[in-house]
């Protein structure tokens, strides 16, 4: 992807999800997609990014399993990218990423986009919460727990290319 970072030797899902997403272009087609975007030329005319570098961006992410490809038309043959159940998990991620640039970049200052919760109408301040109890959860309501001799991010991802 053009990084000269190497997490393979770690032992670490934040690393492996990292060599999966952790290109902002990448992040940027994820958004896209969760807003309706599913053909190459519509990413490229949004984002501006470079063929090359869009077609490898979607070849990982569908490689991941994060996208899936579906054909619409076979005279020509075209294709376009859907999101998987795997891809629709980075939801949470990207409203958290949202919120932070929101609160701690844009400050004051209008980014230009807004989520308001339908519900109760107020403004979007997504919070993580306990899967067990409903409880917010803070830093330090978590204890992390290391166990040794886990497989590292370069196994994790053979495994998966593997299947």
């Amino acid at each position: 992807m053009g990084r000269t970072a190497d997490y393979s030797r770690q032992s670490c899902s934040i690393a492996a999800t990292l060599e999966v997403i952790g290109d902002p272009w990448t992040l940027l087609v994820i958004r896209d997609a969760f807003n309706g975007v599913r053909r190459f030329e519509q990413w490229q005319e949004r984002l501006g990014v470079a063929r090359n570098v869009l077609a490898s961006r979607l070849k990982t992410l569908v490689a991941h399993g994060v996208l899936e490809v579906r054909q619409y038309s076979e005279r020509p043959p075209r294709n376009e990218y859907v999101l998987t159940a795997k891809g629709k998990d980075l939801y949470a991620v990207l409203l958290t990423l949202h919120s932070w640039g929101h609160r701690h970049l844009y400050g004051d200052a209008d980014s230009g986009v807004s989520f308001k919760h339908k519900s109760c109408g107020g403004d979007l301040d997504p919070k993580l919460a306990c899967g067990c109890c409903g409880e917010i959860v803070r830093p330090r309501d978590l204890e992390m727990i290391i166990r040794q001799d886990q497989p590292t991010v370069g196994e994790v991802l053979a495994r998966e290319e593997a299947a």
